[in-house]
């Protein structure tokens, strides 16, 4: 069984040093999942939740911690999170 991407934020910044993602997926238990880089270099963080709250709660501190202008992306631009 897949993982299901529930959502997906950017910060919308495309260099290579500065981009960060971070992934909102679930499968059994709820994961996340951090990238700060690009997908080529990039260093990947990952999270499991027993529940989409206190994923939800990891999302958003990770996203406030790195300030910047996250943007949370649409169901047809979002990508499936690295492995």
């Amino acid at each position: 069984m897949g993982k299901d991407l529930v959502a997906r934020w950017w910060n919308g910044t495309w260099g290579r040093l500065t981009r960060r993602d971070v992934w909102l997926a679930r499968e059994v238990r709820w994961h996340v999942v951090a990238r700060a880089g690009d997908s080529e270099a990039g260093n990947v963080l990952r999270w499991e939740f027993d529940t989409e709250e206190d994923a939800r709660q990891m999302v958003k501190r990770l996203v406030q911690a790195d300030g910047g202008h996250w943007r949370e992306m649409s169901s047809e631009a979002a990508t499936q999170p690295p492995m």
